[in-house]
């Protein structure tokens, strides 16, 4: 070899040499540099060992009174499992699905982290907007979604590693997989596998079958793309690779898993439905007490247990009463017309599905006019098939005059119909044979031949039940439909009672020393306020008729506004405003004349509230919606009911007599009251304005109500054990119509909704306190009855104030006499034949007179 090839080979050694001691340093350096980037990172890091005490944000739950589950409040939809009540399919499937070398890693999947830098150098390269991939563990995951944020950067992928590193040093992998399987968004603003498990199936995880945990671990990696609602294809083929990969990893029997991929999807609309539907405006209210008393926050993320005092069938119930009581009366008073129109020669169909239908109308399809005949009109429904609704119906809405100068419908016109829906086979589809089940598949939903004309109607209303013992609601709806206005007619709606409030006004009079059998003149009456100078005459409903001298219970029967003025004025209306304002009804009555008519406005809620002192002997009763609230963990942090319960408890109860819960409520008005108001009701349902309501056949009293010019009508009823309190009227207060009084409008509402509440109640007597004299009177003059005597009733009387009685103040013994009692003069009986009287008495109701000369 010559000297010039040595040279040359060894300046070729030298200069590899130095080359690669520059990169062996270059090398350290970076090295050194990352270390550095490492360290400084890891100093910035939020402490993994928070997550030791972890309380994850979880929905706080609403439950009726019988347990059903009726709403529930979150902002991150989650219900938190302990890792030792998942079963293990459940988490088989996750680690199989996620993170299969789970159980053998340290937090990092090294092979799994080369493969996303390549695939994420790829990414970059291609100028792709991809999201960077690093082969995420689950223990990594946990890491970025409890503590880091999501942003695609390296530098988070590197404190996420860091922090992977350090939790599996601090838990263990059941705490790391409890946390991860608590905290993964599946989709639908469920958080974690029980809260996906609920939405998805309505189940519990320990009742979800090995397709349905493959189909929750199939929505961990992009639950948007599989949504089993939108893309139920996508999502089964996700859960059969699921299923594969529990296969390959021996968690599953090839049986097992050919098993679960024949089965279908089957999800569930969880929380839908008529129970549900009804209920919006009780929740909503129950919504803002709890903001109102707990905040937001603890409400949408503390996990609170919430325990109501709804009765979902009394629910259902008052909501289709109320319903069907507001379209009776819109039915009355016309047709409206059509909401829109269309090309009856176009698609109809497709234009249908377009139309936005008017708020509020339910589960009512649009339908178009095709044809019209005289036995009908045919409507094509928006999925193109055809129904009829019936010639009733058309002549019905003749009653609409369009604004071209014609009158009902016409081909084209947009319509709502009420369509009843049967099920038929499918061409091809053999019926199932006796004793076997049907194939749901075979079968398909059909329209019936004729359906309804219908309208949402205009009129509003309101109606609210509770028990009268504990104040406990059972039932609100604050108006037609929450989704036309969830305006809350019972706690929010300020009108006038009109004389739903005469109860009261003779309740204030029984404490000034009035007798149900007292006496008094009906006539025109005059009422002068020296300090206006201004007069006030309150009319009967029948205006211009008065019927002479007539007792107390058949002035509150009949509802006669003259009697009922007589009275206020007489015992003061400052008695009157204060009795009001002790049962509830008002925080400050003005003590004016024209407030014992009604016209001061109330709540339905707070009226309801009154009615119900009545019928539990006169003790004060304060509404609720809630019976207990429970914080995540369990403890109570309200409950309505305080009382101790001393003995309640007993570890050998054995038939004994259960104990008694001392009884703390405030006593408002003296039993014995109570009691005659209660008692004088049951004459309006029995021969009143609200004798509706007697064919029932149960025990049942209650009050009707009208305001001036028919604005408002009302009916406050009860049973021994149950109060309901009916509005109806219009938002914008206006006339509902000559005639359309409380009777008319409000009652029937009450009586639908008492035959469905009080269907398997038995007809149980209202009860009587102690010191309650009853006795045989003439119902027309209040005396003792005669020969000449037409109805005879049984009276309530407090001792020695029933008719010619002598009280012997030492012994308490009355003994009654044959007279009648009489106020204002008159005489002490009264012609039984005289116009007014008798076994049938007219029709009649009140008004609130707003003649109020300047009063208020």
């Amino acid at each position: 070899m010559s000297e010039q090839s040595v040279w040359k080979r060894y300046l070729t050694w030298k200069l590899a040499r130095r080359v690669a001691i520059g990169i062996f340093i270059i090398g350290a350096l970076c090295f050194v540099a990352l270390v550095l980037w490492v360290a400084a990172l890891s100093r910035d890091l939020p402490s993994h060992e928070r997550l030791a005490d972890y309380e994850p944000p979880i929905t706080s739950r609403v439950h009726a009174g019988d347990g059903t589950l009726i709403a529930e409040f979150a902002e991150e939809h989650r219900v938190f499992v302990p890792i030792e009540s998942m079963p293990d399919h459940v988490t088989q499937a996750f680690v199989a699905a996620e993170d299969k070398k789970f159980f053998e890693h340290d937090g990092l999947d090294y092979v799994g982290i080369l493969r996303g830098a390549i695939n994420s150098a790829q990414i970059k390269l291609s100028g792709s907007d991809g999201n960077l991939q690093g082969g995420s563990t689950i223990t990594q995951q946990v890491a970025k979604n409890m503590l880091l944020t999501r942003d695609q950067r390296i530098e988070r992928k590197v404190k996420e590693a860091i922090i992977a590193r350090r939790m599996e040093n601090t838990f263990t992998k059941d705490q790391i997989l409890e946390l991860y399987l608590n905290e993964i968004y599946l989709g639908v603003r469920a958080y974690g596998v029980g809260s996906a498990a609920l939405i998805y199936f309505n189940k519990s995880l320990p009742e979800l079958s090995l397709s349905e945990a493959a189909v929750l671990a199939s929505l961990a990696k992009a639950p948007s793309t599989v949504n089993p609602y939108r893309r139920p294809q996508r999502l089964l083929a996700r859960r059969n690779y699921v299923l594969n990969r529990m296969l390959e990893d021996g968690y599953i029997t090839e049986e097992e898993a050919e098993e679960a991929k024949s089965q279908p999807l089957e999800v569930v609309d969880r929380l839908r439905g008529p129970e549900y539907a009804a209920a919006t405006y009780f929740v909503q209210e129950l919504r803002r007490d709890l903001i109102e008393e707990y905040g937001e926050e603890a409400l949408e993320r503390g996990g609170l247990s919430i325990r109501t005092t709804l009765d979902t069938q009394m629910q259902l119930a008052a909501q289709n009463a109320l319903q069907s009581g507001l379209e009776t009366y819109d039915r009355r008073h016309g047709y409206r017309g059509p909401f829109t129109s269309v090309d009856a020669s176009g698609d109809v169909a497709g234009q249908l599905q377009e139309v936005e239908r008017p708020a509020g109308f339910g589960d009512w399809e649009a339908g178009m006019v095709r044809d019209i005949s005289g036995e009908g009109a045919v409507i094509v429904l928006n999925d193109g098939r055809t129904t009829s609704i019936p010639d009733e119906d058309v002549r019905w809405a003749n009653s609409w005059d369009r604004p071209d100068g014609g009158e009902g419908l016409a081909r084209g016109d947009v319509i709502l119909v009420d369509v009843e829906r049967t099920e038929e086979l499918k061409p091809g589809a053999e019926a199932p044979a006796e004793g076997e089940l049907r194939n749901e598949e075979d079968w398909i939903a059909v329209p019936s031949e004729t359906a309804t004309l219908k309208q949402v109607p205009a009129v509003e209303g309101a109606i609210v039940a509770l028990d009268p013992h504990t104040g406990r609601v059972l039932a609100m709806v604050g108006g037609y439909s929450f989704f036309k206005s969830p305006f809350n007619r019972v706690t929010q709606g300020m009108r006038q009672p009109g004389s739903a409030f005469k109860p009261f006004v003779y309740a204030a009079a029984l404490e000034n020393g009035y007798t149900p059998s007292t006496q008094i003149l009906d006539s025109p009456f005059v009422y002068f306020d020296q300090v206006t100078g201004q007069t006030w005459k309150p009319q009967n409903y029948s205006a211009g008729r008065s019927y002479g001298e007539v007792t107390m219970r058949t002035a509150l029967e009949r509802s006669f506004n003259q009697v009922t003025a007589r009275v206020a004025v007489d015992i003061g209306m400052e008695d009157v405003s204060e009795l009001a304002e002790r049962f509830g009804l008002y925080d400050d009555l003005p003590a004016y004349p024209a407030m014992a008519l009604g016209s001061g406005d109330t709540t339905p809620w707070r009226m309801a509230r009154g009615y119900a002192a009545f019928v539990n002997g006169g003790k004060e009763v304060t509404p609720t919606l809630l019976d207990r609230v429970q914080d995540r963990h369990g403890q109570t942090l309200y409950r309505h009911d305080k009382r101790a319960c001393e003995g309640c408890v007993s570890e050998s109860w054995d038939g004994e007599t259960p104990p008694e819960l001392a009884d703390d409520r405030e006593q408002l008005i003296d039993p014995v009251i109570a009691y005659q108001v209660v008692h004088m009701l049951e004459g309006v349902v029995e021969r009143g304005t609200a004798r509706r309501a007697a064919s029932l056949n149960k025990p049942l009293a209650g009050k009707t109500g009208t305001t001036n010019d028919y604005f408002d009508a009302l009916f406050y009823g009860f049973s021994p054990d149950l109060v309901v309190g009916v509005w109806v009227g219009f938002d914008q207060p206006r006339t509902l119509g000559n005639g359309e009084a409380g009777g008319s409008v409000a009652l029937p509402v009450f009586v639908n909704f008492m035959k469905e509440a009080l269907e398997d109640a038995p007809a149980m007597p209202f009860r009587i306190p102690p010191g309650v004299r009853l006795v045989s009177v003439d119902h027309d003059t209040g005396g003792l009855p005669t020969s000449r005597s037409g109805e005879v009733i049984v009276e309530a009387f407090r001792p020695g104030t029933e008719p010619g009685a002598v009280f012997d103040e030492d012994d308490g013994f009355s003994i009654s006499g044959n007279q009648g009692a009489s106020m204002f003069g008159g005489n002490d009986t009264a012609d039984p034949s005289a116009e007014g009287f008798g076994d049938n008495p007219p029709e009649e109701d009140d008004v609130a007179d707003e003649n109020l000369g300047g009063i208020y």
